[in-house]
C-alpha cells in the first residue's frame, strides 16, 4: 500500500487554478459537529429511499434520475448528465434499466431530432411520489420544532452549501422555481 502524504500548503497550483491551496485549519477550527451531522443526515435521508429501491433492484443513481426526470419533464439527456455529474456510461446503464422497466420514456426533440427528451411514466411518477413521501416525512419531522422562519433558514443553509459557480441549468431552475415547486 502506498504512503499518502499530506502537506499543509503546496506551491503547486490547486485544482481551482490558484497558486497553492490555503493551509488546512487547525483541528480545533474544523466543524466536526456539522460535518458529522451532515454525514448522518444524508445517510438517513437517502436510506429511507434506498430501502424502498432495493425491492426494484435500483440504487441511488436510479433515484436521482427518476427524481429529476419527474420534476423537469422533457429534460434533455445532456442536461441530466450535467446535473448528475456522472459519466455517459453510468447514466446509460441506469437509464436503460428505467426505460426497459417502464419508469421513463424517451422522446425525440421536436426541433432537433438528435435530442433525447426524458419523461416519467405513471409508474415512474408513482415511485417518485413514494420516495419523496418518505423523504418529506423525514424533513417535516426535522423542521417541525424550528419555529417561524426555520424552514427558510434550512433552505438558505443548503443553498449556501452548493457550489455557486455551478452552471447546472436544473439548479438554476430549482432556484427560480423554489417558491413554486412541481407537486
Amino acid at each position: 500500500m502506498a504512503d499518502i502524504n499530506f502537506s499543509r500548503a503546496s506551491a503547486e497550483p490547486d485544482s481551482r487554478g490558484g497558486e497553492g491551496a490555503s493551509p488546512a485549519p487547525r483541528t480545533g477550527d474544523l466543524r466536526w459537529d456539522i460535518i458529522e451531522l451532515l454525514f448522518f443526515a444524508y445517510r438517513d435521508f437517502v436510506g429511507d429511499a434506498d430501502h424502498e429501491l432495493e425491492a426494484f433492484g435500483f440504487g441511488r443513481a436510479h433515484h436521482r434520475v427518476l427524481h429529476f426526470v419527474h420534476r423537469y419533464p422533457g429534460l434533455k439527456v445532456a442536461d441530466l448528465l450535467d446535473v448528475l455529474r456522472i459519466t455517459k456510461q453510468s447514466l446509460g446503464r441506469v437509464l436503460k434499466q428505467l426505460l426497459d422497466q417502464g419508469y421513463i420514456v424517451q422522446k425525440t426533440g421536436n426541433n432537433d431530432r438528435r435530442q433525447r427528451l426524458l419523461y416519467a411514466t405513471a409508474k415512474g411518477e408513482a415511485l417518485v411520489a413514494r420516495l419523496a413521501g418518505l423523504q418529506t416525512d423525514r424533513i417535516n419531522r426535522a423542521v417541525a420544532d424550528l419555529g417561524p422562519g426555520g424552514t427558510e433558514t434550512v433552505r438558505q443553509f443548503l443553498r449556501a452549501m452548493i457550489d455557486r459557480d455551478d452552471p447546472d441549468k436544473v439548479l438554476e431552475t430549482i432556484f427560480a422555481n423554489s417558491a413554486n415547486p412541481r407537486g
